[in-house]
């Protein structure tokens, strides 16, 4: 792209990754970042700065840039956690330039995805921030076979994909669609793991993938 911000590429006015999903999230974005360098950290969706608190508590030495396309989100991230960096910015494949920031060691992006129009601008944005070598990590509502028959089951799939809301989800990813969204933009080593409910009804599924040396 060439630094043009087009509709395509970013959520609905007022729609922000769930701060709420943190709770349930945390324990597997532990596990699956367990040994993983970050020194340098963007958060790619970064709501209210949850993230950006948790990586500097664990680590104060570490610097975190966090970006999203809503101004409220972002005073509340620059007023809550004044240690870190947060820009009002959308993912788009020039991102890098627009920050003035050079590539990151880690990528992180909860509950975004499904967010977008473009889920492909998306991606590269996530590819195009990391340096060679970096992790992403990113999470979105989980749909596979055996939680879509339990909604259909259970009379909630008209609530579940209402077209009455504003915003919202407009994208619905499986394990398969997710992961061969991020081999697409390039990424390697892509594991799975599900996070909240139980197994195969989870809330969210977290992956991380690795951009090649």
């Amino acid at each position: 792209m060439s630094g043009q911000v087009t509709a395509s590429a970013y959520r609905l006015p007022g729609a922000r990754g769930s701060a709420g999903a943190a709770g349930y999230l945390l324990p597997v974005v532990g596990k699956l970042l367990a040994g993983i360098p970050r020194r340098r950290i963007l958060d790619i969706g970064c709501g209210n700065g949850v993230w950006a608190r948790e990586f500097l508590q664990q680590d104060p030495t570490c610097q975190v840039v966090g970006i999203d396309p809503s101004a409220s989100g972002i005073r509340l991230a620059r007023e809550s956690v004044p240690g870190a960096r947060f820009e009002q910015e959308v993912a788009t494949e020039d991102l890098l330039g627009r920050l003035g920031e050079d590539p990151f060691d880690l990528v992180i992006s909860t509950e975004v995805v499904e967010h977008l129009y473009s889920p492909r601008t998306w991606a590269r944005a996530c590819w195009n921030g990391l340096a060679p070598g970096g992790t992403l990590l990113c999470s979105t509502p989980y749909h596979g076979y055996v939680k879509n028959i339990a909604i259909a089951l259970s009379g909630g799939w008209d609530k579940h994909h209402s077209v009455h809301n504003e915003g919202g989800h407009i994208k619905f990813f499986s394990r398969a669609t997710l992961t061969a969204l991020l081999r697409e933009a390039g990424f390697v080593d892509i594991t799975f793991a599900g996070a909240g409910r139980l197994p195969g009804l989870w809330k969210s599924m977290v992956l991380r993938a690795r951009k090649p040396q």
